[in-house]
C-alpha cells in the first residue's frame, strides 16, 4: 500500500513525497481512510508509529476548502506538552506546503501576542496545550463554536498529567456536530469513559498491543553493587562508552536527578544537556533542536520527553532509574528502535529495584538480558575524569544536593553551608593525619574519592569498602 491508495489529493501527496515518505505505517493506513469520511476515530498506538500524520493528513484534506473567521478556528489539536504541540506544528507546516491553510501554536513559555494576533485574524488549524487554550478562552480572545475537527493526542498522557478536567471543560465548549480524532497509547478506565461520553460511534484502529515493546529494541540491564547515585552514574558512563553508542536519551525519575546526571556527564567530557518541565520553553526548544541536529549527543530527560517527541535516529536509551510505572518503561525505550531501525535500551538496576523490575518483566513478558561492564564493575575513570571529579567548584557529592538548580555552583555552596562543612585550604593537612580523633564528618570528607587511588597492606590497589567506613 502507498499513500496514493488512501484517497489523498495530489497536492497532499506531493507534500508527503517531498518529505521523503511513500508507504504509510499501519496506524496511518487504518486511520486516514476512515478520518477522510468524517467519522470519529479512536486510534490506539504507541509513539513512534506515525500517528501524527494519521490525523494531520486527513485534517488538511478536509480543511482544503473553506475559510476561517476571526477568533474562531476551524480545527483544534490538543497536546499534553509544549514539545509535542511544537512537533505537531512542524508536521502541519510540512504537509500544508501546497495548501493555503493558516496555523497558530498556543503554548506556554513563548511569546503570546504573535499567536493571539494570528487567532484574531482567523486560523484554520489551532494547536494548543489545554491550560493555555482555556486561559485565552476565559479572556474572551477565542471562541470554539466553529471547530469542525477536534484531535486529542496522547490522551493517556493527559490523564497522567492531570489534564482530564480541562479536557472535559474544553469538550463542553465545542459544537456537538464535529469530527473527533482521539489517540492514546493505552486505554485506562478514565480514558475509556471520555471516549464513551464524547465520541460518536468511533472506528477503533489499533495497530499494536498497549505497552508492548518493539522487536527492534535490544533490551539490557546493568546490575550495580549498590543503589548509591555515584555508583549508578559510574555504570551509566561505562555503558555510554561502549562501542556503537551514537547518541542517546537518558531518563531519570526526578527532575532534580536529571540536572545532577547532566552536570556529572558534562564534567566528565560528555556532550549532554537536561530537559524537563521546570526549564523555560526557549531552553527546552533549543536543547531539542541541538539533539535533533546532532550538536548534542546525550539528552538527559524526565518523562516529559518520554512520549510524543519525533526523534527518529536515537541509537540508545538509558534508564538511570526504573520508572515508577511499568508502562512508562515501554514508552521510554520506544524512543529508540524506530522506523524499522535497530536500537538498544539499557536500564540500571540496583539491589533495591527488585519489585520495580518484576513489574517491568511482567509487562514485557521476559527479563532483559544482563550486560556486563568490565566484569561487574563500572569502567575506571581516566586521569582527565579524575581532574574533573576533584574540581572544587562542583564535587560530585555536592551535586547530589544542589545541582537541580540552573544557577551554576550556588546550590552546591549552599548545601555545604547547610551541612556545616567548609573547604580545606591547600595548606591544611588532611584529616587522617591529625592526631585528634576524627569526627564522622571529617572521616567522610577524608575518604578517597572514586577517582583516587587508595591502597592498604594486603589489598593492593583496592581497599574494601568496610575499611573506608567510619567506626560507629
Amino acid at each position: 500500500m502507498t499513500f496514493k491508495d488512501l484517497g489523498l489529493s495530489p497536492d497532499l501527496l506531493s507534500a508527503i513525497a517531498d518529505a521523503g515518505y511513500d508507504t504509510p505505517t499501519p496506524i496511518q493506513a487504518g486511520a486516514i481512510p476512515v478520518a477522510l469520511t468524517g467519522r470519529d476515530v479512536l486510534g490506539i498506538a504507541q509513539t513512534g508509529t506515525g500517528k501524527t500524520a494519521s490525523f494531520t493528513l486527513p485534517m488538511i484534506e478536509r480543511l482544503a476548502r473553506g475559510r476561517a473567521r476571526a477568533r474562531m478556528p476551524r480545527s483544534l489539536i490538543l497536546a499534553p506538552t509544549r514539545e509535542l504541540a511544537d512537533q505537531v506544528a512542524e508536521n502541519v507546516t510540512t504537509y500544508t506546503k501546497y495548501h493555503k491553510l493558516s496555523m497558530a501554536l498556543l503554548i506556554g513559555g513563548v511569546a503570546f501576542e504573535p499567536q493571539k494576533r494570528l487567532i484574531d485574524q482567523g486560523v484554520d488549524i489551532l494547536i494548543a496545550t489545554p491550560g493555555r487554550l482555556l486561559d485565552l478562552v476565559e479572556r474572551g480572545g477565542l471562541m470554539l463554536m466553529g471547530i469542525e475537527i477536534l484531535v486529542i493526542d496522547e490522551a493517556d498522557r493527559m490523564l497522567d498529567m492531570g489534564f482530564i478536567p480541562d479536557i472535559e471543560r474544553i469538550l463542553k465548549l465545542l459544537p456537538p456536530r464535529r469530527q473527533t480524532l482521539f489517540f492514546s497509547a493505552t486505554m485506562p478506565k478514565e480514558i475509556q469513559r471520555l471516549v464513551d461520553t464524547f465520541l460518536k460511534d468511533p472506528e477503533r484502529v489499533e495497530v499494536s498491543k498497549p505497552a508492548s515493546a518493539a522487536e527492534t529494541i535490544n533490551q539490557l540491564i546493568v546490575r550495580t553493587r549498590d543503589g548509591q547515585p555515584k555508583t549508578k552514574r559510574e555504570a551509566l558512563r561505562a555503558a555510554i562508552n561502549r562501542e556503537g553508542v551514537k547518541n542517546g536519551i537518558i531518563f531519570c525519575n526526578r527532575k532534580r536527578d536529571v540536572d545532577i546526571v547532566a552536570r556529572s556527564l558534562q564534567r566528565h567530557g560528555f556532550s549532554a544537556a537536561p530537559i524537563h518541565g521546570d526549564l523555560d520553553q526557549s531552553t527546552r526548544t533549543k536543547t531539542l533542536a541541538q539533539f535533533k541536529s546532532d550538536e548534542l549527543r546525550l539528552l538527559v530527560a524526565s518523562d516529559v520527553a518520554a512520549r510524543g517527541l519525533d526523534i527518529p535516529a536515537v541509537s540508545h536509551v538509558f534508564n538511570v532509574d526504573i520508572p515508577r510505572n511499568a508502562d512508562d518503561y515501554v514508552h521510554r525505550i520506544g524512543r529508540t528502535g524506530r522506523a524499522g531501525m535497530q536500537g538498544e535500551a539499557i536500564t540500571i538496576v540496583t539491589p533495591e529495584d527488585r519489585k520495580a523490575l518484576a513489574k517491568v518483566v511482567e509487562l514485557i513478558g521476559r527479563e532483559p538480558d544482563e550486560l556486563k561492564l568490565n566484569g561487574e564493575q563500572p569502567e575506571p575513570v581516566t586521569a582527565d575524569e579524575n581532574k574533573a571529579e576533584a574540581a572544587p567548584s562542583m564535587p560530585d557529592d555536592a551535586a547530589d544536593e544542589g545541582a537541580a538548580s540552573d544557577t551554576g555552583d550556588k546550590p552546591a555552596r549552599k548545601s555545604r553551608s547547610r551541612r556545616g562543612g567548609r573547604r580545606r585550604s591547600s595548606a591544611e593537612p588532611r584529616e587522617e593525619a591529625s592526631p585528634k580523633p576524627a569526627t564522622t564528618e571529617q572521616t567522610r570528607s577524608s575518604r578517597p574519592r572514586e577517582t583516587e587511588t587508595a591502597s592498604a597492606p594486603g589489598f593492593g590497589d583496592h581497599v574494601p569498602d568496610f575499611l573506608l567506613r567510619p567506626a560507629l
